[in-house]
């Protein structure tokens, strides 16, 4: 059974043509799925009753089943959606004044193994499929309406994209297509927690897509310690791969940095990173550790999250503090996930 949500347009149309069906067929079908978010072949009006029933028998589109949603007063929806073999990831719905953003997973569970994050501690299980993240945006979308159109897609969520570049590929092709979600390249961005491989790629092949980089620390010592990947790819690494990467002042590189108590957020990290970040054209994000049950770090007070900032925009860096919303909700990445497994 094929998915449809797994095929860029390309592979829909070669699909079509194996079915015997005309060629403008795809299109039809792509508009009904990614244009009016149908959840089956027998709402495509215009298309035969006939080839309905033989679409069913080949292929499906809805592939993401909703667990639980929940609210927060700021309007963040955070979802927990099962996959056709019971494994279950999250999503974010993020509103803000001018756009809405949906935070997408592309893994269950995460290789990276970031000694910080909630989600590393069930380990790794699978990539997701391109349909399977692509499915995400379907679903939110429908959820919350189409007078709230999402129009930012950030792969922030569950797992490392760059360990699932292929999917995640795919999956920006479906996003960015004319007659499929036909979202900007320029408001999707990518996030790695530094696959220098990944980064390199994405330089050649996804290269009008915006990058973010999880960095979380100032000294190898310290980001193997929590950052483990850091052990085959390190800071010197990391930087060099930016320094090649196609980025301006219009389209900056976002370096995130998650602060924790007495573990990366001195005056001297600041320094050191304002002198591994300058002349990059870069956007530094501080966010204030989202504490969990259990969770084995502090969050930095946010007096000393402010000095942080002032000696990085000293140097002349843009720093901002990156406030996590849905703080009244599962907001942590995996926490939902989590908590729903406890409850069964």
């Amino acid at each position: 059974m094929v998915n449809i949500k797994d095929l860029n347009f390309e592979e829909l149309k070669e699909f079509v043509k194996e079915l015997g069906l005309e060629p403008y067929r795809a299109k039809q079908i792509s508009q009904w799925v990614y244009k009016k978010r149908v959840s089956s072949f027998n709402e495509m009006t215009n298309i035969s009753k006939r080839t309905r029933e033989e679409l069913s028998k080949r292929a499906n589109i809805d592939i993401l089943k909703l667990v639980k949603v929940e609210e927060s007063k700021d309007g963040t929806r955070k979802y927990l959606f099962e996959l056709q073999d019971g494994n279950r990831i999250e999503s974010v719905f993020i509103p803000e004044k001018d756009w809405n953003t949906i935070c997408v997973s592309t893994q269950v569970g995460c290789p990276a193994g970031c000694k910080f994050c909630l989600t590393a501690k069930d380990g790794f299980t699978r990539n997701l499929t391109a349909g399977e993240i692509v499915d995400q945006y379907i679903q939110v979308q429908r959820d919350v309406g189409e007078d709230r159109r999402i129009s930012n897609v950030v792969f922030m969520g569950m797992g490392e994209p760059l360990l699932n570049f292929d999917n995640v590929k795919k999956a920006v092709e479906i996003m960015t297509h004319k007659d499929m979600l036909d979202l900007s390249k320029r408001k999707i961005t990518v996030s790695t927690v530094g696959v220098v491989p990944g980064i390199e790629r994405m330089a050649r092949e996804l290269n009008r897509v915006k990058l973010a980089v999880s960095l979380h620390a100032t000294t190898d010592e310290v980001r193997e310690r929590i950052v483990p990947i850091n052990r085959k790819w390190g800071i010197k690494d990391i930087l060099r791969a930016l320094r090649d990467y196609p980025a301006d002042n219009t389209r900056r590189i976002m370096v995130e940095y998650v602060m924790l108590k007495n573990v990366n957020d001195t005056k001297e990290d600041a320094h050191r990173l304002a002198r591994l970040v300058r002349g990059l054209p870069v956007k530094v994000n501080l966010i204030p550790f989202n504490p969990y049950p259990g969770a084995p770090f502090e969050p930095t007070p946010r007096e000393e999250i402010e000095k942080f900032q002032k000696i990085l925009w000293d140097y002349n860096i843009a720093t901002f503090i990156r406030d996590s919303k849905g703080q009244d909700i599962s907001a942590a990445c995996g926490m939902l996930r989590t908590k729903e497994k406890t409850t069964v």
